[in-house]
């Protein structure tokens, strides 16, 4: 049986054993991503509860303020403005809306007020223009002072990039994704280590801060999961199956001969 099985079927063998290593492989990756998010989701919870840092008074780390409320206070700098390309509307968990539609994250550094210092804040979404995808959408940024909350994160998320970054300096700026160590080398101005994803949603500035929870899309990894080892066992029983009925044929076929 074992020659029937294996030997003589080398390169079905060989095939079933690549789609059930891929199957379990990528499940087991879904699996882990569903872990990470619920960890996360945890580490959050636990620190929102946790007393509000202030950026203005706190000389403030990002082992400090990751995953922290955070207040701050200070003057944006238009100018400087980011618009992160790609990124989906987000949408809190149970919610409902467009979840498809694609859209600017508006990264803008905020100049601490009585500090000399930048922080960098992802101010929230807004959706682009599908007919002209260079026109920006018109956005409402205070001249004053303002104090801003939010969350301290290392960064604002990351999406695949094709190729790397030019020198030139494009204004207004459409990234694909935004490095806080390249903005420190490009400007004289100090910042923090961290940024700022601002949480206050009643503000009537033309973006949207609906942020969902790091455990939102669990089910979906999940669901994700058992395809891949339904695909992995199916490869498996295909080529079982298949064995054991080529092993019955040449049972039968021997069984005529003799």
């Amino acid at each position: 049986m074992f020659s029937s099985l294996i030997t003589s079927r080398i390169v079905a063998t060989l095939s079933a054993l690549v789609v059930i290593l891929v199957g379990c492989s990528a499940g087991i990756w879904q699996l882990n991503r569903a872990d990470q998010k619920i960890r996360l989701g945890e580490s959050l919870a636990a620190k929102l509860q946790m007393p509000i840092l202030n950026a203005n008074a706190d000389s403030l780390t990002l082992e400090q303020a990751a995953e922290r409320r955070i207040i701050a206070r200070g003057r944006f700098v238009q100018d400087e403005a980011i618009w992160l390309d790609n990124r989906p509307r987000p949408i809190p968990d149970g919610g409902a809306g467009s979840v498809g539609q694609s859209g600017f994250y508006l990264m803008m550094p905020l100049r601490l007020d009585g500090k000399e210092s930048v922080l960098w804040v992802n101010r929230g979404w807004a959706p682009r223009n599908n007919d002209n995808r260079i026109e920006l959408p018109p956005i409402k940024t205070a001249d004053e002072v303002v104090t801003i909350e939010g969350i301290g994160f290392p960064h604002p998320g990351k999406v695949y990039e094709l190729g790397e970054k030019g020198g030139t300096v494009m204004k207004p700026r459409i990234e694909q994704n935004f490095d806080l160590a390249l903005e420190a080398q490009s400007h004289s101005w100090a910042q923090l280590p961290f940024i700022v994803r601002e949480s206050q949603s009643s503000k009537n500035d033309g973006l949207i801060r609906n942020w969902p929870s790091p455990t939102n899309g669990v089910d979906r990894h999940y669901a994700y999961a058992f395809q891949w080892f339904a695909l992995a066992l199916s490869g498996f029983l295909f080529w079982l199956i298949n064995g054991l009925m080529k092993y019955r044929r040449e049972l039968v076929v021997n069984g005529d001969r003799v």
